[in-house]
């Protein structure tokens, strides 16, 4: 481990969360797929530098921001993009409350806002979900400046030092648009691949360490073949997700099998040719 990191990770530990904030501790678990990828993004984190991770859907990418949280044992305020998010949503907004008897307008502080005053990470999560005019507003807060001027009550914000920012995006995906080339240059950019081989072995071992062993190998080889596929461009990168697949063998240990990867996998393909090759392969490996 890097030094420097190290040395953020201690300091960061130092802190108190109150029970509420405890309860947006990630906990951890994702599985580098390189020796290096895990330990970069930590230290871009520690460098304070706002962290895209981009790849396929199920790679990771939402467990990747946990186990930083978890490692710095930071709180995460989370949000959930799309065409409908405005400034309200990340902000925060007014409302009227009573108090001792008579109305008043209070604000009510959003992730952004929440993230940066108390020093969480904040985590948005298909960024490139959004409409292209609602994210301008955090270009202060993602460079240098680390700060906000809030548009609905005129506080200016500065980010507190702990402040972390993680953006994720499905590239390539229905509903999604490219990112402004002024809010992607604030970013440090990694892609984040599926996991295979001996580390999707490992992650099936702890996941399902009572399933039987040829459930495992069923669902080994069939990883390996989608993700075969998903690479001479036969199936769509969703077939081969890591979470599609841990639904399946979940489901597997109570029902047969085929119908699980049918349910889990298959089902959720739009093109008919694309449900019936997954299932094609699932079955040259049921004995």
């Amino acid at each position: 481990m890097i030094n420097v990191i190290e040395q953020e990770r201690q300091n960061r530990l130092q802190r108190t969360h109150n029970n509420g904030d405890k309860q947006l501790i990630g906990e951890g678990g994702y599985m580098s797929p390189n020796e290096h990828l895990l330990e970069d993004v930590l230290l871009a984190v520690t460098l304070k530098k706002p962290v895209l991770l981009k790849g396929p859907t199920g790679a990771g990418k939402t467990k990747l921001a946990e186990t930083i949280s978890a490692f710095f044992q930071q709180p995460v305020q989370s949000i959930n993009c799309s065409v409908d998010l405005d400034a309200e949503a990340l902000l925060g907004f007014k409302t009227i409350v009573l108090k001792e008897g008579l109305n008043s307008i209070e604000f009510v502080e959003g992730p952004v806002l929440e993230a940066m005053k108390k020093g969480h990470i904040l985590y948005i999560d298909e960024i490139n979900m959004a409409k292209s005019e609602t994210l301008p507003i955090l270009h202060s807060v993602l460079d240098y400046r680390r700060m906000l001027t809030n548009p609905f009550t005129g506080e200016v914000i500065k980010a507190h030092p702990d402040f972390s920012v993680i953006a994720a995006i499905n590239e390539g995906y229905i509903g999604t648009t490219p990112m402004n080339e002024a809010l992607k240059n604030r970013f440090v950019s990694y892609s984040i691949p599926y996991i295979s081989g001996e580390l999707l072995e490992k992650l099936w071992m702890d996941l399902f360490p009572n399933s039987s062993k040829e459930l495992h190998v069923l669902m080994l080889n069939l990883a390996e073949d989608l993700m075969n596929q998903v690479k001479q461009g036969l199936l769509s990168e969703e077939a081969a997700s890591i979470r599609s697949m841990q639904y399946a063998m979940e489901l597997a240990e109570y029902i047969d099998p085929m119908r699980a990867i049918t349910y889990a996998i298959a089902e959720k393909l739009e093109d008919d040719q694309e449900k019936k090759l997954v299932i094609e392969l699932a079955s040259s490996w049921m004995k």
